[in-house]
């Protein structure tokens, strides 16, 4: 039965006609019917609960063994006790709750988009578009890494403490924000060789020895006050925002095209973002010399 709209919005201050609808048997659910049909059942309540309890205990048993070598050497070698022992152990309750949603983030956000983007764009068939968006996503997610604005801050102030730079706040926040800045162009550029190397087939070893030559020619050439910052530049780049997506991007780009296989073609990408910082920045500072 159609039910006119006066009456339907009558019965909805009344409280009454839950089982009316907008328009019919097939239409749009009365707004109480949508609410009963959001409630969560118990089961999937509970379901939820006991993966993250599962992942909590996970998390756990990753920091048991740093936190067993921690406190041996704390205890045993050192034989102090813990300062602020309250503080350790809710700083500790912290990193157990903060590992778990990461990981549960990844498993139900950042792994299935970065898949679902690398099949859409495969089945797109436009190669300069995949270009593009596999650069700006290494560029993305490296400018925000919090390691590599960690490390080029620190590299800013001790180029300004050996007279590098001008000791002042502007010269150390250009330093710093160049530094980014060409570590995330060189990780975009490897993202672009990645995605290049699933497309045509080419072997990940040859290119991965040749860029390791390079990087161990130009270190001959390089300032020595950078060597030590481009090579740390490598591995700051594959944490914990890169490594999810890259990752994701390869693998579902691999299994999205005929004759390729993810175990063999969709990793290595990260190989490609630790290795492309090095050989930029020790350029970048041959430049600078």
């Amino acid at each position: 039965m159609i039910v006119p709209f006066n009456r339907r919005l009558r019965c909805a201050a009344e409280g009454r006609c839950a089982n009316l609808t907008y328009g019919g048997p097939t239409s749009t659910p009365y707004p109480s019917q949508l609410r009963n049909r959001l409630k969560c059942p118990p089961k999937v309540v509970t379901r939820h609960l006991v993966a993250i309890l599962r992942l909590n205990v996970g998390a756990l048993r990753d920091l048991a063994p740093i936190v067993l070598v921690i406190a041996f050497f704390q205890i045993v070698v050192l034989r102090q006790p813990f300062p602020d022992l309250l503080s350790v152990l809710v700083g500790l309750l912290c990193v157990i709750l903060g590992l778990t949603l990461f990981i549960q983030g990844l498993e139900s956000g950042l792994f299935p988009l970065g898949e679902a983007l690398a099949q859409g764009f495969a089945q797109k068939g436009n190669i300069v578009i995949l270009l593009a968006f596999g650069f700006c996503l290494g560029f993305g997610t490296t400018i925000a890494e919090p390691a590599l604005i960690a490390i080029a801050a620190e590299a800013a102030a001790v180029a300004a403490e050996a007279g590098a730079i001008i000791d002042d706040d502007s010269a150390r926040s250009t330093y710093a924000l160049e530094l980014r800045l060409v570590v995330a162009v060189s990780v975009g550029a490897a993202i672009v060789v990645g995605i290049l190397r699933i497309l045509k087939g080419w072997p990940i070893h040859y290119l991965i020895i040749g860029g390791y030559l390079l990087v161990t020619a130009m270190t001959a050439f390089a300032p020595a006050e950078i060597v030590g910052v481009a090579y740390d530049s490598g591995g700051v780049t594959t944490s914990t925002i890169t490594v999810p997506l890259v990752t994701a991007l390869g693998v579902g780009l691999a299994t999205s095209i005929r004759g390729r296989n993810p175990m063999t073609d969709g990793f290595g990408l990260i190989a490609f973002a630790s290795l492309t910082p090095m050989i930029c920045v020790l350029a970048y500072g041959m430049a600078a010399q």
